[in-house]
């Protein structure tokens, strides 16, 4: 199993990191623009190999997709990060040109990959490589609703002064602060709702801290979150790789699911060998609906920006 990263940076460093040590895959390359970076990102990472026991080859290429060639998992993370104030919609105009000039040269060497998307404003980045490559829907993720439920159960577990292994919840809706529905009335800890230990006031507090965790980081660090992001799709790519059939909130390409149409927002799939196998279909509360459909017409605000 070989799995191309498309930027070595932060996220892409770690999201390499993290499927390196999870020992699933016979390889992983690592591509970046900027001459001896990933070379340079992929030897450290090697160096860690006999350290933290894993057998995964990790190899750096400058800008040579020949070298990611017959990979079966593709993830996407190059472009600009976030600064302090940015939003994700800002990134739009200097990504959608990288985004879709790495996904042809990723798919003219290895035609019938999944390709993973990261690079921000995901969900129209998404949509992007759908207009542009012409694959089948399957084959083209958002990551972005895997790590907003990451940071929705971290919070969850804050307030409740548990354990997070105790907390299930899920994030659906555009990967954007205003975009985000945390889906509090469906959150469990160990099956029981969070609303019998939370009161409304504080599960509200929860929601709007979810929905500006990416935002609190980069203002906390100066630039664009890493750890959380890379363990996300690390668990996407682990998810197809070993055909587990679990349950990730992904941006996806909607056909009249959720009645949205011609758009990639987050919600809830099964992920396996052929990529998104199914989108599964949640019973939304009135509240959810309209904030699901408010979300929608924010994305495609968004893609409207895009010269297609």
């Amino acid at each position: 199993m070989k799995v191309t990263v498309v930027g070595a940076g932060a996220v892409g460093a770690s999201c390499a990191e993290y499927i390196a040590i999870k020992n699933f895959a016979s390889e992983v390359v690592l591509l970046d623009i900027k001459e001896g970076f990933a070379e340079g990102k992929a030897m450290d990472l090697m160096q860690t190999a006999s350290l933290n026991g894993f057998d995964t080859k990790v190899v750096g290429v400058t800008n040579d997709y020949s070298k990611t060639a017959d990979s079966h998992i593709c993830v996407i993370t190059s472009g600009i990060p976030r600064k302090p104030g940015m939003t994700r919609e800002e990134l739009i105009g200097i990504n959608a040109g990288i985004v879709k000039s790495v996904s042809s040269s990723l798919l003219e060497h290895s035609p019938n990959t999944i390709i993973i998307v990261v690079s921000n404003p995901m969900d129209t980045m998404t949509y992007l490589v759908h207009k542009t490559t012409g694959l089948p829907k399957h084959r083209i993720i958002g990551m972005g609703g895997a790590l907003d439920s990451a940071r929705f159960k971290y919070r969850l577990a804050e307030a409740l002064e548990a354990p997070i292994s105790d907390v299930d919840g899920m994030v659906i809706g555009g990967h954007s602060d205003k975009g985000m529905v945390p889906l509090t009335a469906h959150a469990t800890r160990n099956s029981v709702k969070v609303s019998e230990f939370l009161s409304d006031e504080r599960l509200t507090q929860v929601k709007e801290d979810t929905k500006v965790g990416g935002a609190t980081l980069t203002k906390l660090l100066g630039t664009s979150a890493w750890y959380a992001p890379g363990a996300a799709v690390s668990g996407l790519v682990q998810a197809i790789a070993c055909d587990q059939k679990k349950m990730y909130p992904c941006s996806a390409l909607l056909e009249g699911e959720y009645g949205l149409n011609d758009l990639c927002i987050g919600v809830p799939v099964i992920l396996g060998k052929n990529g998104i196998e199914q989108i599964v279909t949640i019973d939304l509360s009135t509240a959810e609906k309209a904030h699901l459909e408010e979300s929608a017409a924010g994305v495609k605000k968004t893609n409207g920006l895009l010269e297609l």
